[in-house]
């Protein structure tokens, strides 16, 4: 049998959480439990010897997705200076960041990886991927010296779209649909609502996090976070007319 403990520092409790859920939710392991002690959370599960791999590869790909977005996400809150922007720019240009050279953020993440009785999360990014905190400082560290730069509308946008055409597409097509103020993201390969509904502010950036070849609008009122993406996905975005389409789809 197999045993393994994953710990994290009772701030990142809600990190801590989503960790226990996952590994409660698939049944390989024998046992999952947690507890709290001295300002940490450890979780502690085990498994049969046969599951090893399967075990070492979620837990991989548990480790390099907090690593990849919350700790990334934090570094950029705390290090970069954005000149004054709009909420929506601000968020869009944030998550552009967060998702460039994501691969390659992952694999620095999993080459230092060692599953050998126990991992404190945080002490492994603070002292195992030093090699990756110097990457995205020379990110943050470019932006910041151009923050100047991204004053100019058209100089921010023509930035924008160069991160953005730089992410590896994760999805093939998607559709936006307006609903009241907000706005909702079809996966068109499934056939569905996402259940969440989103605000003005929130749409890029959520439409920058699935970086899809193709997005159909299937709506013609414009808005001003409507107007960033057609600038910045430019060809990809297709205004759809055909409403029929979508009363085929349901909500998740």
């Amino acid at each position: 049998m197999w045993e393994f403990s994953l710990n994290f520092k009772s701030e990142n409790f809600e990190v801590a959480k989503f960790v226990y859920n996952t590994l409660k939710q698939n049944e390989i392991w024998l046992y999952v439990t947690s507890y709290e002690a001295n300002g940490n959370i450890s979780i502690v599960m085990a498994m049969e010897d046969k599951y090893i791999d399967s075990g070492k590869s979620m837990l991989a790909g548990l480790i390099t997705e907090i690593i990849c977005t919350k700790f990334k996400s934090d570094y950029l809150n705390r290090y970069l200076f954005l000149p004054i922007l709009d909420k929506v720019g601000a968020l869009a240009f944030k998550r552009a960041l967060l998702n460039f050279d994501r691969e390659t953020d992952k694999y620095l993440v999993k080459r230092a990886l060692v599953f050998s009785g126990s991992l404190y999360v945080e002490s492994f990014y603070s002292f195992r991927l030093q090699s990756l905190q110097q990457k995205w400082e020379e990110l943050v560290h470019l932006a910041n010296e151009n923050r100047e730069y991204l004053l100019s509308r058209d100089s921010f946008i023509d930035l924008l779209k160069f991160l953005v055409d730089n992410l590896d597409i994760c999805e093939n097509e998607i559709g936006i649909i307006k609903e009241g103020e907000g706005y909702r993201i079809i996966n068109c390969e499934n056939s569905f609502y996402t259940n969440k509904w989103l605000t003005e502010e929130s749409v890029v950036s959520s439409v920058i996090d699935l970086s899809p070849q193709k997005i159909n609008l299937y709506f013609q009122d414009s808005s001003y976070a409507i107007n960033l993406l057609q600038r910045i996905f430019d060809e990809r975005i297709i205004v759809n007319s055909e409403k029929c389409k979508i009363k085929s789809f349901k909500l998740s």
